[in-house]
């Protein structure tokens, strides 16, 4: 099949709605919600790289050999601390990484590099109870518009907008070996008053995501783990015009963590998009997470 013309500007429509959403979506490992002792400071370094290899629009797989490629870290700082009797948890979180268009879309879209937008967040449990691995955390997200930011580049790691986010997460121990992991959340988005050069605006409706998670205790200090997600990302608006552009997003994970010092956690897996409606499908996804408690 001759491919269509018009594909790379379908591409960059596709890419600028959905890039970060997709990079920055809530996504958790499992054990996020253990509440912490009182006093308690963490520091955390994600790193993800993550390939993609095919573009989607409207469920069917746009002609053309479209590439992205991402780099991204975090630096997570928390500490934990008590209000009115519950554990609380103030944190902030600051992504940085770089884009690059693979193949046909590299000509287009280019590469771009800085930092994202910084994330305020707090867990508030409600249920804390650790000698039966039972916690229901709710924590609230609040995304700063201060990542790099460009309206004539294709590819940016800010959003130039104002995100709030509500999470509730649950773990639930079962015996001595296995434990459950849930969490669902939803984002709300500000508008973006300089989407293109020319200064349209960008509006979305609201996402929400399901997040399932299964962890087997090798031993006290190793687990083997699997989850498996579902984001439902909503339209987006520019300039006025629907851009018929809302997308499901389902993907899985596998991978282990362990503490190599007793202070020090090690955590990696390794995952994949099964099924996107509109954007990018992720190929492979490599994370890696170290935490040091203090």
């Amino acid at each position: 099949m001759k491919p269509n013309p018009n594909w790379p500007r379908i591409a960059l429509a596709l890419f600028m709605s959905m890039t970060s959403l997709q990079a920055h979506a809530i996504d958790i490992d499992a054990g996020d919600y253990t509440a912490l002792p009182e006093g308690s400071n963490v520091a955390v370094v994600y790193a993800q790289h993550a390939e993609r290899n095919r573009l989607y629009a409207n469920g069917a797989q746009v002609p053309g050999n479209n590439g992205l490629d991402s780099d991204i870290g975090v630096f997570r700082a928390i500490h934990f601390m008590k209000i009115a009797g519950f554990t609380v948890d103030p944190q902030l979180l600051l992504p940085f990484g770089r884009l690059r268009a693979q193949d046909d879309l590299a000509p287009a879209l280019g590469k771009g590099s800085g930092t994202a937008d910084l994330i305020l967040a707090a867990t508030v449990w409600v249920i804390e109870n650790p000698a039966n691995r039972q916690y229901l955390g709710i924590t609230p997200f609040l995304y700063v518009p201060t990542g790099s930011y460009d309206a004539a580049k294709a590819l940016n790691l800010g959003e130039n907008r104002w995100k709030y986010a509500l999470q509730v997460g649950y773990i639930q121990g079962l015996g001595e070996k296995v434990t459950l992991d849930g969490a669902a959340d939803v984002t709300f988005y500000g508008r973006n008053d300089k989407a293109t050069p020319q200064g349209a605006a960008l509006k979305q409706d609201a996402s929400w995501q399901l997040q399932g998670f299964i962890r087997y205790a090798l031993s006290p200090a190793w687990d083997l783990r699997a989850g498996l997600s579902y984001a439902r990302v909503g339209e987006t608006e520019l300039a006025g015009v629907s851009r018929n552009d809302e997308t499901g997003i389902t993907k899985f994970q596998i991978g282990a963590a362990g503490f190599i010092a007793p202070k020090t956690q090690l955590l990696a897996t390794w995952g994949r998009d099964i099924k996107v409606d509109n954007g990018f499908k992720e190929s492979s996804r490599l994370n890696l997470r170290l935490l040091q408690l203090f």
